[in-house]
């Protein structure tokens, strides 16, 4: 005799729809949200790409080392990581190493610090918050006229940020080890904006700045701009690794979801906690704790996975336990459903997929959550 089928194991984001648009470490990100128990839709917006040849990177360094700054501004650890190793493979590695420990160094944040410790350099200067534009506050605060100020660029370029520095009077050089280019294969991207805007995902993530300036851009061409938008603002939650990577949201009026440490993992946490609080339908009934999530339900632990259309009967009636809801206002809850018949299929498949009798039939009347 087989063994019965054991129930899906319940993760902390087992019944959530998560979407990711991260390239760069994507594969350790979706990972950590899988074993969560999340079904995750990907689609990478932008990706990391060293430079086409390091002869551009070698030639900004040379002029650098010429130049002997005074300031050095390091924006990201994996740009001071491959510009270092573009400049040891051009036997400059060692001439970079004196011109950045003759500097006063700022970095833009926790992790631009420990590349710059991790190359055994003296410990830098780090903004508060993350930002270029702190950083550039200080050396605006401090004075730059008549400096000279090398600024390791990120994948694209702040120009604000420069020309602030070169309208107080610094003299500035940069050099950029990497650029952003587009990773989406052409149907990806489109096919998470459509998501959002039917609503399908809990919550869609973004550790890039970039990454959302693209999805808004490819928005815009395919005409769900406003659409995606208004999703992001009421049903389906935006979420940033940090404040930079915000910055865009915010620019578009959202309200994005921010762990308070700017980290893959606290992003994962943040998300989690998210879900559980703000996006659960919690009942409680007499066969034990229903607990509606997007894509299935729970009941005392064991989960079972639903349709789109038995979550959306499922929601409508949970709304008011215990009282009766109409076939017609059934109906008007679930997208792309017509008919009374169709109504009933949808109902009868629920009743057996779920582990107790919890939807009751009100003759003549409709439904009801038997709570």
């Amino acid at each position: 005799m087989s063994a019965e089928p054991s129930a899906p194991e319940v993760g902390e984001l087992t019944g959530f729809r998560i979407g990711v648009t991260a390239h760069r470490r994507a594969t350790d990100f979706i990972s950590a949200l899988e074993r969560r128990g999340a079904q995750v839709v990907h689609a990478p917006a932008l990706m990391i790409s060293p430079v086409t040849e390091d002869a551009r990177v070698v030639e900004d360094t040379r002029t650098l080392l010429a130049h002997r700054p005074e300031i050095l501004v390091v924006t990201t650890a994996y740009g001071l990581r491959r510009w270092f190793e573009a400049a040891d493979a051009a036997g400059l590695g060692e001439d970079l190493r004196d011109a950045v420990r003759a500097a006063r160094v700022l970095a833009r944040g926790a992790k631009a610090r420990g590349q710059v410790l991790s190359l055994e350099l003296e410990d830098p200067e780090v903004s508060s918050d993350e930002r270029t534009s702190s950083v550039v506050d200080r050396l605006l605060a401090d004075g730059v006229a008549g400096i000279r100020v090398a600024v390791q660029l990120h994948g694209l370029t702040d120009e604000i940020q420069l020309e602030r520095l070169v309208a107080a009077g610094a003299q500035v050089d940069t050099v950029a080890p990497y650029r952003w280019l587009s990773a989406d294969d052409g149907e990806r991207l489109p096919a998470l904006i459509r998501d959002v805007c039917e609503r399908r995902l809990d919550v869609l993530t973004f550790t890039a700045a970039p990454a959302v300036d693209s999805l808004f851009s490819t928005a815009q061409e395919t005409g769900h701009y406003d659409r995606l938008v208004e999703a992001l603002r009421t049903d389906v939650t935006a979420a940033a690794v940090g404040p930079v990577c915000a910055g865009p949201l915010l620019e578009a009026g959202l309200a994005p979801l921010v762990p308070e440490r700017f980290r893959l993992g606290a992003l994962v946490r943040a998300v989690c906690t998210h879900t559980a609080e703000a996006r659960t339908v919690v009942v409680p009934t007499r066969y034990g704790t229903l607990r509606l999530m997007s894509t299935g339900t729970a009941l005392d632990g064991t989960y079972v996975p639903l349709s789109d259309a038995q979550v959306a009967v499922l929601r409508a009636l949970a709304t008011s336990p215990g009282a009766v809801v109409s076939r017609a206002q059934l109906l008007s809850a679930v997208p792309g459903l017509d008919t009374e018949h169709a109504l009933e299929m949808v109902i009868s498949r629920l009743r057996k997929a779920l582990p107790a009798p919890l939807v009751a039939t009100i003759i003549k009347r409709g439904y009801r959550l038997d709570a």
